[in-house]
C-alpha cells in the first residue's frame, strides 16, 4: 500500500506541475474573452460544477449553470428547453458522457454557431476509462445490444481521485482558452486545489480496514474508487443500470458472499430503497447486518449545495463512512 501511495502522489504532483506549466506557457494569448460580461460554463453532474465553481474562485465574472441541481439522478435526467438554451449560450459545457447523457450530442449539434469548448469527462481521462463491468453474482440489465455501439463505459469518472485532478486540469486549460486574461488566477486555483486533492487522496490510501471487500444490495458506481483503493466488491447491478428488482439468483448470492466474507455491513447508494438489501440479510446466516449508504455525488441538490456540500466534503463523507462500516 505504501508503495502505491507514493506512486500515486508522485503521479498528483506531476500531473499539477505539467498543468500549472501549461497553463503558464500556452494559454495567455489563446482564444479571446467571451463577448459578454461573464464567461457562462454548464456542467451536467454535481462533480463538474463543483471543480468549476472552485477553478474560478478568483474571478467574479463567471456564471455557472448546474443543469442536475433539483437532485435528481444523472441516469433519469432529461434536458428542458431552458437547459438546452442555457447550453447554446455557453463558452463551456462540461458533460460526463457515456449512455447516460447521449443527449448532449444533439444539444450541441442544436446550438452549431456558437463557438464553446465542449469538455467530455470520460474522453479527459482516456486509458483510465472502464468499460461497465457484470461481474459474478450480478444481474445484467436486460436490453438490445447494438455491435455498432461499441463498448458501455462506467460514466463515474469523478469517483477516482486521480480522474478528478486530470478532469480539473483539463477544465483550468479551457479556461486559459477562453479568458487568457485570468489564466494566471486560474493556475494558481488549480494549484491550491490539486493540493487538496493530493491530501484527499491520501486520506483514502490510509484507510486501514479490517473488510477489503464491499457487499453492494444496490448498483454499483463506484468501480473506479475500488480500482484506485485495494477493494473487492460484489453487487447486485452495475453501475449505471437500470434494474431496481433483483432475482433470485442474485439475492442467494450476494447473501451466501456475506456469509463466506463475515460481512458486518452492507452498502447501497444515496436516497435508494433499502428493500434489496433487507431481503439479501434475511437469507443470510446471522440476518444481523447493518445497511450503510454511500454517497455517489450523482444526485447532488442545490440545498445540499446551500448546506455546503462540495466533492471533496462528500468524498469525505464516504472515507469516514467506510472507516467506521468496514472496521
Amino acid at each position: 500500500m505504501d508503495s502505491k501511495r507514493n506512486d500515486i502522489i508522485r503521479l498528483l504532483a506531476g500531473l499539477t506541475a505539467a498543468a500549472l506549466l501549461a497553463a503558464l506557457t500556452g494559454c495567455a494569448g489563446q482564444g479571446s474573452a467571451p463577448d459578454s460580461d461573464a464567461l457562462r460554463i454548464v456542467c451536467t453532474s454535481f462533480p463538474a460544477y463543483d471543480w468549476a465553481k472552485t477553478l474560478t474562485q478568483s474571478n467574479s465574472d463567471v456564471e455557472i449553470t448546474y443543469l442536475l441541481s433539483s437532485g435528481v439522478d444523472m441516469h433519469n435526467y432529461r434536458p428542458t428547453a431552458k437547459d438546452m438554451a442555457d447550453i447554446a449560450a455557453c463558452d463551456l459545457l462540461i458533460y460526463v458522457g457515456g449512455e447516460s447523457e447521449t443527449w448532449v450530442a444533439d444539444a450541441i449539434a442544436d446550438s452549431d454557431g456558437q463557438e464553446r469548448i465542449c469538455l467530455c469527462m470520460l474522453d479527459e481521462v482516456g486509458d483510465a476509462a472502464r468499460e461497465e463491468e457484470v461481474k459474478e453474482g450480478m444481474m445484467p440489465e436486460e436490453e438490445e445490444t447494438d455491435e455498432d455501439e461499441g463498448p458501455a463505459y462506467d460514466e463515474h469518472v469523478w469517483l477516482s481521485v486521480n480522474n478528478a485532478t486530470t478532469i480539473c486540469q483539463s477544465i483550468t486549460k479551457a479556461l486559459c482558452t477562453l479568458d487568457p486574461d485570468h489564466s494566471e488566477a486560474y493556475t494558481a486555483d488549480l494549484g491550491a486545489y490539486a493540493q487538496e486533492l493530493m491530501a484527499l487522496d491520501e486520506a483514502f490510501l490510509t484507510l486501514d480496514a479490517d473488510q477489503e471487500t464491499l457487499v453492494f444490495c444496490d448498483r454499483f458506481p463506484f468501480r473506479y474508487f475500488v480500482e484506485d483503493y485495494g477493494f473487492d466488491y460484489y453487487a447486485a447491478f452495475p453501475g449505471c443500470s437500470a434494474e431496481t428488482e433483483a432475482s433470485f439468483e442474485t439475492i442467494v448470492f450476494l447473501a451466501n458472499k456475506i456469509d463466506e466474507l463475515g460481512v458486518k455491513n452492507v452498502f447501497i447508494l444515496e436516497n435508494s430503497d433499502d428493500s434489496i438489501a433487507r431481503t439479501v440479510i434475511e437469507n443470510t446466516q446471522t440476518k444481523d447486518q447493518g445497511i450503510v449508504a454511500l454517497n455517489s455525488l450523482q444526485s447532488v441538490s442545490d440545498q445540499q449545495i446551500a448546506d455546503g456540500a462540495t466533492y471533496i466534503s462528500l468524498m469525505m463523507q464516504n472515507r469516514d463512512t467506510l472507516k467506521e462500516a468496514l472496521d
